[in-house]
């Protein structure tokens, strides 16, 4: 499944014209955070995207992803400060795997910076070990998967107390898409696309429901509305 990829970032390209279509932003700084083993570079044409879309958008400026090693918290938690302080505005965090885990977190221990939380393929509501990729954040990181440091935002699964937006697909090929759902609230959902797990970063679908849910005016957070077009796009991830 995986193999879909390379395709989804072509057709990435492809949709940009349309893309084109997706609300503008309001200037508000936006974190991407990237999955296991990736760096900046996998999250550079969502990244550019949303740049283009007129928001101040920050990679994580950490190298490769190896897992929560000593420092990497304490290097995002000053991110979220530099960027906080700079723009004078709360800033949107988004997060791919295991960087929507961190993003989760973030939102949990500095609720007051954090605007609103999107994660993409983010495996928070399921055993660590229901993924493919478990093995290898242990030799990566040098820690056990189900070792959680409750002292960085408490359990995994705890919905952030800022608006939360849950993408998954359930042709997730990395990830058991169970786990990457969020419970409904009126401060939480779910978007479900068809997408592979390695492509979910710039497949249109999710590059737009990106862009649609940041857009929205901060203290005006409503739901994801699949009427319409969208229906055909976005299933019904409550069927």
């Amino acid at each position: 499944m995986e193999g879909r990829a390379l395709p989804e970032l072509g057709a990435f390209i492809g949709a940009l014209p349309l893309l084109g279509l997706a609300p503008n932003g309001d200037g508000h700084p936006v974190l991407v955070l990237p999955g296991l083993v990736a760096s900046d570079v996998s999250t550079r044409p969502l990244r550019a995207f949303l740049k283009s879309r007129g928001y101040a958008v920050s990679g994580w400026r950490q190298g490769r992803n190896l897992g929560l090693r000593p420092g990497v918290q304490h290097a995002m938690v000053d991110l979220v400060h530099e960027l906080n302080d700079t723009h004078g505005r709360k800033i949107s965090l988004v997060g791919w795997s295991l960087g929507g885990l961190y993003a989760r977190q973030l939102a949990k221990v500095m609720p007051e910076r954090v605007r609103q939380v999107i994660t993409l393929g983010s495996p928070f509501a399921s055993s660590p070990k229901a993924t493919n990729a478990w093995r290898v954040y242990e030799m990566a990181s040098g820690r056990s998967a189900e070792e959680e440091d409750h002292r960085f935002g408490g359990t995994l699964a705890g919905a952030p107390p800022v608006p939360t937006t849950a993408i998954f697909s359930r042709t997730d090929g990395v990830c058991a898409w169970q786990g990457c759902r969020e419970q409904s609230s009126h401060m939480s959902e779910s978007i479900e696309v068809e997408s592979s797990h390695c492509g979910m970063g710039h497949h249109p679908a999710v590059v737009y429901a990106v862009a649609e849910r940041l857009a929205q005016k901060e203290g005006e957070w409503k739901p994801f509305n699949r009427s319409g077009w969208r229906s055909l796009v976005y299933p019904d991830p409550h069927r």
